[in-house]
């Protein structure tokens, strides 16, 4: 088994066992596993991409459990077999970069594709696929993901939130 394999096992491994998604990114940023780990971010996920080198992660970016960053697709190996091709063309592997920008929260179960950007001061919500960029200071959800609010309309309602159990307490 080469070194390379022996380390990403090692990694899975440590992702496994450590419950604590501010220990995770520390290590993942120690490990230099990602291309870019910045700073004060949370990595609840046990996975890693199959090309973490091609992940940007920017700083305060809070990764839920089971997301999973795609960094590639499938379709050339299955179009190189299919005898669909002219004689001796082969597509090539293709994969792409995933960069999250500061301030980003990716919900649970979110899958992040290839070839995306997602903005500043953005939500991802749980359960969503993203399959473009994502604008600064937006909520995304669905399949594909979509703008369905604000971040600003988000504090407001969550200000709002606090206020009323705050009264409720008194």
């Amino acid at each position: 088994m080469k070194w390379s394999d022996w380390r990403k096992w090692f990694i899975m491994l440590r992702m496994f066992v450590t419950r604590n998604s501010i220990r995770k990114a520390g290590f993942l940023k120690r490990k230099k596993v990602f291309a870019l780990m910045g700073e004060g971010c949370r990595y609840a996920s046990n996975s890693i991409p199959s090309e973490p080198h091609l992940v940007k992660i920017h700083n305060n970016v809070s990764i839920a459990a089971d997301v999973r960053m795609i960094t590639h697709d499938v379709i050339g190996s299955m179009l190189n077999q299919s005898g669909l091709l002219k004689d001796g063309e082969q597509l090539p592997f293709y994969t792409g970069t995933i960069e999250i920008l500061d301030n980003v929260a990716v919900g649970t179960r979110a899958v992040i594709l290839y070839n995306t950007k997602i903005g500043p001061n953005a939500v991802v919500a749980a359960g969503s696929v993203v399959t473009k960029d994502v604008p600064e200071g937006v909520i995304v959800g669905g399949n594909p993901a979509r703008v369905i609010g604000t971040v600003e309309a988000l504090i407001q309602k969550r200000s709002g939130l606090a206020a009323a159990a705050g009264e409720k307490s008194l």
